[in-house]
């Protein structure tokens, strides 16, 4: 018997329509002054507004709980550094006594490791334009007031082994593209710490089918689930036992 759909009373006005989510519950996060702090040094390494306040509070609580944990942070997919400089405010980095280990090409997506499936859905078309940084010089200047980061200029899986920290406890996957992606949950799995969070910025997002389902498998590997998230985010808690 398949799920009855009942029609929803809207209520007010929604408190939220950014970035594909519409809702009338609360977001009363816009509010507040931690928050909008944060943010703003985000959009100081962008230097455009992409609107999507939802998806960095969402990377805010799991840098947050991560923070409380044994290990370091990082982030495969930096571009200019939007959240994980808001992370880095929102902690005070430099008191934190962790190291934030930076992955990026720092020149867009590298064709060599999409899938057919992502070619197929037009990723390379949809990835053109000047949203990528040319370069890695504007970002190292961007992260030169925080000390312990690591920045890694090279595309993954090639550049994984250049991080040495033995325990993780914060791993944010933002490449959009698949194989890279799922080369990064194998390769840090290990070495996330129980209670370590992994949080996929575009796992439910639409257009991202194909990397939903290799992540999605991959975990089924790993004997984990992911919450798929309505801000287009994935999130994974690394549980006390696993494989």
């Amino acid at each position: 018997m398949g799920l009855e759909l009942r029609r929803v009373n809207t209520g007010p006005e929604p408190a939220y329509n950014q970035d594909g989510l519409v809702t009338i519950h609360s977001a009363d996060f816009l509010n507040d002054a931690r928050f909008i702090a944060a943010y703003q040094r985000g959009l100081q390494a962008s230097e455009k507004d992409y609107t999507n306040h939802w998806r960095v509070n969402v990377a805010l609580w799991a840098a947050e709980t991560a923070s409380k944990l044994s290990g370091d942070f990082v982030e495969c997919g930096v571009n200019k550094g939007f959240v994980s400089s808001a992370i880095m405010f929102d902690l005070g980095w430099n008191a934190l006594g962790k190291k934030f280990w930076l992955l990026d090409t720092f020149a867009g997506i590298d064709e060599r490791f999409v899938s057919d499936e992502e070619r197929a859905e037009g990723i390379m078309q949809r990835n053109e334009g000047d949203f990528y940084v040319k370069g890695v010089d504007s970002v190292r200047a961007n992260f030169a007031e925080w000390k312990n980061v690591e920045i890694v200029v090279g595309a993954v899986p090639e550049t994984l082994a250049a991080v040495t920290s033995k325990q993780i406890s914060y791993l944010h996957l933002d490449m959009n593209c698949a194989p890279p992606e799922v080369a990064a949950l194998e390769y840090f799995w290990p070495k996330l710490v129980p209670g370590g969070v992994v949080l996929m910025d575009d796992y439910t997002y639409y257009g991202y089918e194909a990397q939903h389902q290799a992540l999605r498998a991959c975990a089924d590997v790993l004997g984990v689930s992911i919450l798929g998230l309505p801000t287009g985010q994935g999130l994974l808690i690394k549980p006390p036992t696993s494989k």
